[in-house]
């Protein structure tokens, strides 16, 4: 017995498109620049110990740069993992349990950056 769905696309899996593989391409590229940033006053500066790792992410600009930069790194890996769980695990339970965990892992981290970042 076939059903018949007519001409509306049933949509399956992680195929979210454009957006998905944008953010993952937007999110690259700040991470990288973050990265050089940080590399760039490691190299270029005095010698690397505690006072001058924190001397680095002292100023208030660094905070927000780590901060945005921490945030696009959760939104990088909310993406993949999604992904992941949506290809790879078929029952819905057990998807969508999946997915709560992996959003409550990631607000977790979000609010542990914050505080390490603003010491609250």
């Amino acid at each position: 017995m076939s059903k018949n769905f007519g001409s509306q696309r049933i949509v399956v899996g992680a195929h979210y498109g454009l957006r998905d593989w944008l953010s993952q391409r937007v999110t690259a590229i700040l991470m990288a620049l973050f990265t050089l940033v940080v590399l760039a006053q490691v190299l270029f500066g005095p010698a690397i110990g505690y006072d001058r790792w924190a001397a680095i992410f002292s100023a208030q600009w660094m905070k927000v740069l780590t901060f945005v930069t921490i945030l696009a790194l959760l939104q990088h890996a909310w993406v993949g993992i999604r992904d992941i769980w949506m290809d790879y695990i078929k029952p819905v339970g057990l998807r969508l349990a999946l997915h709560v965990f992996s959003i409550v892992w990631l607000v977790g981290c979000a609010g542990w950056a914050v505080q390490v970042l603003w010491r609250l």
